[in-house]
């Protein structure tokens, strides 16, 4: 891909995609890094918010009420355009979104290795608001195959490709500071749909009219918006020079052989076992983390029914229509909160990983999540509001803080040269328990009710021993984690020959003084506004949705 060829100040005459345009020059301040990735991170993270496009669309067709035709085949549903869409087919739409982003991910993660971080952002920014603008066509003409095909296919690949573009980057800029420099950026993600979803809704409201749901408009400027945004994050990206290190920092000496000085090649990274145990760690965690969201809020409506609005004699069965209307929108207000706790987990925790090391984080994670699982159904039957919402918080963190904490996991075990391409081929983990979790939680769900079992704690207690049991076999996972055989390294020569392009482009005059340095100098104070005053209003409006919880 070639937008503009010119000639580089350093010597380098191509695209100013390529990787040898970014490396930084003397002046460059590290800290403008981090929020170039979070301006990607929040946009793409509103694939965790799409689901408040799903009513909406449900109802597109005005007059159609009674013409839903529930008994449609998916094949018909896909190309009608006489009824309405169900729910549950536009749902495949975020089965897509996480399918694609681990396959994409895994696909193409050694290429953004050798292209990078820029290149791989402008084609996320392409892929997911190109997906999004075709999805807009797709609602225009009623067509939910275009639907699929644009928000779900094509957008599930730029999220991909969005989502590993900063990781190697970050670690490679903040070798002090691992942890804390992924957990900064992946915690975007999280946070995406915070700002996504009520922009939708204000959006909606906007464009809606008497024969329109407001969806497609919305998509469009929401496509337009982010664009620039994850535009901004692309071109706001740089790479360190080889062999670069933060002014005045020297390598510590090893405080434990996790921690590996050397580097593995793509190749062989996943014919180790290690690949494997850490692609287990990640998928235990986040298939039992991943279940809980997906039943958050029936949870808390089934488990406390009429104590959420002041009348603890009612379960949920004996409530009318208006208040399980009452209690939903509470619980609404809870799914939010749980969501805070996702953002914060994942910097919170990824930060602590760099005291406390990568390994002891996940068995904190394992540890401490196995007796709050185990716990939960104690406080439910207890009546404990206060404290069943803060163990499933915690829970929630430790869901974020295991995404966060996995590249520098990856970093400390197979080294940095090809940490994105291996983390990009471990995000299938994700793509399984992104199945694997919610399918578990929701057979037995099922299968309690058609045992008889009503709506209330018991419910939910067999889901949690075995969520916590998920957990066990993690911790069983991570402490097989093992330091790695010296075979899979790579020589000197052979990391020095994989940076001699880096090395080149990046060698002129000035050399490297003064890369890295400024702190939160007037540059970066901007940028990191960019991104934070939309972090802060999806903050603030999460806040005062949650309210009504308590």
């Amino acid at each position: 891909m070639t937008v503009s060829t010119e000639t580089y100040a350093g010597g380098y005459s191509g695209s100013i995609l390529d990787r040898e345009r970014i490396v930084a020059r003397p002046g460059f301040n590290r800290w403008l890094v981090p929020p170039a990735a979070l301006a990607i991170h929040l946009c793409i993270g509103m694939a965790y918010g799409f689901s408040v496009f799903w009513l909406p669309l449900s109802k597109a067709i005005p007059g159609a009420a009674d013409g839903t035709c529930a008994d449609i085949n998916l094949l018909s549903a896909l190309v009608t355009t006489s009824c309405n869409w169900r729910v549950a087919d536009l749902g495949w739409i975020y089965t897509l979104f996480f399918v694609l982003l681990g396959c994409s991910a895994a696909i193409w993660g050694g290429w953004l290795e050798r292209v990078g971080p820029r290149k791989a952002g402008f084609v996320s920014a392409c892929c997911w608001c190109g997906g999004i603008a075709v999805a807009a066509v797709g609602v225009m003409t009623h067509q939910l195959w275009l639907m699929w095909l644009g928000a779900g296919v094509i957008g599930g690949v730029g999220l991909g490709l969005g989502y590993i573009s900063p990781v190697s980057t970050l670690i490679k800029w903040f070798p002090d500071r691992r942890g804390m420099a992924t957990g900064m950026a992946i915690m975007g993600f999280g946070g995406g749909a915070m700002i996504g979803a009520p922009l939708a809704n204000l959006l909606m409201n906007v464009f809606k009219t008497d024969t329109s749901a407001g969806v497609w408009q919305t998509f469009l400027v929401m496509a337009a918006i982010y664009f620039c945004f994850m535009m901004g994050g692309a071109f706001g990206y740089r790479i360190p020079p080889a062999g670069w290190r933060p002014e005045g920092w020297t390598p510590p000496a090893a405080k434990s052989t996790m921690v590996t000085a050397r580097n593995v090649h793509l190749r062989d990274a996943h014919k180790t076992a290690q690949f494997w145990l850490i692609w287990l760690v990640l998928c235990l965690n986040v298939s039992a983390g991943i279940g809980v969201i997906g039943m958050a809020s029936p949870m808390l409506q089934e488990i406390f029914g009429g104590r959420l609005i002041g009348q603890p004699e009612l379960s949920f069965g004996q409530l009318d229509t208006d208040q399980k209307a009452a209690i939903a929108a509470i619980a609404a207000g809870f799914t939010g909160l749980l969501s805070l706790f996702n953002i914060g987990g994942r910097f919170f925790w990824a930060s602590l990983s760099d005291k406390i090391g990568r390994k002891n984080t996940y068995y904190t994670f394992f540890i401490l999540g196995i007796v709050l699982y185990a716990l939960a159904p104690t406080l439910a039957d207890m009546g404990s509001k206060a404290f069943f919402v803060l163990a499933l918080g915690i829970i929630l963190s430790m869901y974020g803080g295991g995404f966060s904490t996995v590249p520098a996991y990856l970093a400390d075990i197979f080294g940095t040269q090809f940490v994105g391409a291996i983390h990009g081929r471990l995000l299938t983990a994700w793509a399984t328990a992104g199945i694997v979790g919610p399918v578990v939680v929701n057979y037995i769900r099922e299968a309690q009710i058609s045992a008889g079992v009503e709506p209330g704690p018991a419910l939910y207690t067999g889901t949690m021993y075995i969520l916590a049991g998920m957990l066990a076999l993690g911790f069983i996972a991570n402490l097989l984690v093992r330091p790695l055989a010296d075979k899979w390294f790579m020589s000197d020569e052979e990391v020095a020959s994989l940076q001699a392009k880096s090395a080149a482009a990046s060698a002129g005059p000035s050399g490297s003084f003064g890369i890295g340095t400024g702190g939160l100098d007037a540059k970066a104070v901007l940028a990191w506004a960019a991104v934070g005053i939309p972090l802060l209003w999806g903050i603030w409006v999460t806040l005062k949705n949650t309210a009504a919880l308590f």
